[in-house]
């Protein structure tokens, strides 16, 4: 087992996105450590406003302060290797995978957003360790515009793609993870869930204790 492998081991239940839009009051380091005390095991940042010089300081709070989490940057390899992360998750636009890997080397993780089967075999092939899949429900937080996958696309992706980690995108709550769960996801990305609550970390401990309680 190489050292992504090993890291991908963490690749399970609640996936963090802390987010720096608009409409969040949360700051991310105190949206960070609220999804470590409700048991998520992966946090994102995504920092798509916050300057680079904030957003560095904060990533390294972050990181210092959750050691045992999977931290991932979203988009920002610079970022990612700056703040000691274990990786980054790119989407369509960003940074190709190939790019990526030869900044972070062997022992770093790589995500990409994928919208098919089709596509996650092609970004596998391209050096990907995992694959977010969606989006799965239409999300609270932003507009998307492609179609959604609904429960059966997602299944489909997970069942077509077999072994290969996939972590289910958008839209989900506690009332819908058990099925991405059944479905296949490994993971299932957070964000208006836990970053709009009144009480974060009591509501990443009802996601994660609703992954964990899925068939």
């Amino acid at each position: 087992m190489n050292a992504a492998e090993g890291l991908l081991t963490r690749l399970r239940g609640v996936y963090g996105i802390v987010d720096d839009g608009p409409g969040f009051e949360l700051s991310p380091v105190a949206w960070a450590r609220a999804l470590t005390q409700g048991g998520a095991s992966v946090i994102q940042l995504r920092f798509k406003r916050t300057p680079m010089g904030e957003a560095l300081a904060q990533a390294r709070t972050i990181r210092r302060e959750n050691p045992g989490v999977l931290l991932l940057v979203n988009d920002r390899v610079d970022l990612a290797l700056l703040c000691d992360a274990d990786g980054v998750h790119l989407g369509e636009h960003d940074l190709p995978i190939a790019d990526a890997r030869r900044l972070l080397g062997p022992e770093r993780v790589i995500g990409a957003t994928i919208r098919n089967a089709g596509e996650g075999a092609a970004r596998l092939s391209e050096g990907a360790n995992y694959l977010g899949a969606g989006p799965v429900f239409a999300s609270a937080t932003k507009s998307i515009e492609v179609p959604l996958l609904g429960v059966e696309g997602l299944r489909r992706i997970c069942e077509t793609l077999g072994e290969a980690p996939v972590v289910a995108i958008s839209g989900i709550d506690e009332h819908n993870i058990a099925s991405v769960v059944a479905a296949g996801a490994r993971a299932a990305a957070v964000i208006g869930a836990v970053g709009k609550a009144a009480d974060p970390a009591s509501a990443a401990r009802r996601l994660s204790a609703a992954f964990e309680g899925s068939p």
